[in-house]
């Protein structure tokens, strides 16, 4: 037998792979065996693997492996998530190069043109995971809106919402005004920009002609102001507490407060407090028990507020 000088996959693993297939070597069944289980962190189904992807399946493929050798019942599980926001983008993506808009459509027509777009692009990591040589046992495959899983999830939310351990209530979000969705952390990606500090006047209420100076750079919050904030032990604005002052443009009135969160060196040492569109703000919000108030709508135009 004549051993090739270079390696040639191409005609070794495709061959032994479909062998490994064909005889179920990595299907596992419940039986008298210790069970060694693994469950694939189910990559999204619109996607493909990246060296993240790759460096963890192959440490999941070794243990999974070294405990067949070993004599356990072992099982690495197989499946994709739905991935609904990334998802979600594509299929309304297809949909508007078919003339046809998101918002036309029912609840069950759309997931119906979901559904589709994930039969025809959602193996695609799993294939990619085969060509790998996973030794999953791909009989057992599954996807998180499969049926099953769907209302297996639906029982543990309504099951965690009746021991009261879920709950509805306002909090600040990652709002996305096109998809009219919140999002998840991971799924923001951050930046740094040189903005500008904006310096507005805010009249304190019943004087003459007292002002207090804030700067901010979001200037378009203002109208959701429902304080103005100066550090308790600067001197400067000791004598305004108690005192409200006059939100500009729309004349409300509202409390100055104190609270150690506030930079004395930053700014003018005076911080609008708008709990709807900043989260130190929410949370000086809630320790002052501060109204909030959202001026956007859900696509981020301004409302009536």
């Amino acid at each position: 037998m004549e051993i090739p000088a270079k390696y040639d996959p191409s005609g070794i693993e495709n061959k032994w792979y479909q062998y490994w297939l064909d005889n179920r070597f990595f299907h596992s069944a419940p039986d008298e065996r210790e069970p060694y289980t693994i469950v694939i962190p189910p990559p999204n189904v619109t996607g493909v693997l990246h060296m993240g992807h790759m460096l963890n399946n192959t440490i999941q493929d070794v243990l999974v492996r070294r405990a067949r050798m070993q004599g356990k019942n072992a099982l690495w599980l197989p499946g994709t998530d739905h991935a609904s926001i990334a998802t979600e983008a594509k299929v309304v993506a297809k949909l508007k190069e078919e003339g046809i808009e998101k918002s036309s459509l029912t609840r069950e027509e759309f997931l119906a043109h979901a559904w589709e777009w994930k039969e025809k692009h959602g193996g695609i990591i799993l294939e990619q995971l085969k060509k790998l040589g996973a030794s999953c046992d791909w009989e057992r495959t599954k996807f998180t809106m499969d049926e099953s899983m769907y209302e297996s999830v639906i029982d543990v939310f309504i099951d965690l919402y009746n021991k009261g351990l879920i709950y509805r209530g306002v909090r600040m979000v990652n709002w996305d005004p096109k998809a009219l969705t919140a999002l998840s952390d991971e799924e923001v990606i951050y930046k740094e920009v040189k903005s500008k500090l904006y310096y507005v006047r805010y009249k304190v209420e019943g004087s003459a002609d007292e002002w207090v100076t804030i700067a901010t750079t979001r200037p378009e919050t203002i109208l959701g102001d429902t304080a103005v904030c100066y550090h308790p032990e600067d001197e400067r604005f000791k004598h305004l507490a108690g005192k409200r002052v006059l939100v500009p443009l729309v004349k409300r009135s509202v409390p100055m407060i104190a609270d150690e969160y506030v930079d004395r060196e930053f700014g003018t040492g005076c911080l609008k407090i708008t709990p709807a569109h900043d989260i130190n703000d929410y949370n000086i919000g809630l320790k002052h028990n501060l109204e909030s108030i959202d001026i956007f709508n859900d696509n981020g135009t301004l409302n009536e507020k």
